[in-house]
């Protein structure tokens, strides 16, 4: 008896072969990422409406204004060109704050702040997180000098 074997995917390039009815892991796996990097884009905006809104709760105000100042600020507080480490705050510090942000702010407003935020095509930029990461830059770059200075 013979076995009918399964059709081998074509998918050596980043893209898919939609042709036949057959798509790459690796394009849905794009795919997803771009899904995903939207959303968070989106969340990030949301967040920063949020804390600018009366009726979000204080804890969710700082927590939200924190997060979304971090993300907008143009200067990261480890840069990216550092290996690893550069990118490992992107990823893992603005995800797990948007996490939080989200379980303090109610459903509802969120909802609607989502809304609004798909809506805006300016992205602001956040100049109080960029001076607080520079003057924390600053106030690491003085310990190190004053201990090598005190050796």
């Amino acid at each position: 008896m013979l076995r009918h074997r399964p059709k081998r995917l074509n998918c050596f390039a980043l893209y898919s072969d939609r042709r036949d009815g057959q798509v790459c892991i690796v394009s849905k796996w794009l795919d997803n990422a771009k899904q995903w990097a939207r959303a968070l884009k989106r969340d990030v905006l949301a967040l920063w409406i949020a804390a600018r809104d009366p009726r979000t709760p204080l804890a969710a105000k700082i927590v939200a204004g924190a997060v979304a100042a971090y993300a907008l600020s143009p200067i990261d507080l480890i840069p990216d060109f550092i290996p690893v480490i550069g990118y490992l705050d992107d990823l893992l510090i603005v995800p797990l704050g948007i996490m939080l942000a989200l379980r303090l702010i109610p459903a509802t407003l969120m909802q609607e702040y989502r809304v609004e935020a798909s809506k805006r095509h300016d992205r602001p930029v956040s100049r109080v997180a960029m001076a607080a990461i520079v003057v924390t830059w600053i106030m690491v770059a003085a310990v190190i000098a004053y201990h090598v200075l005190s050796l």
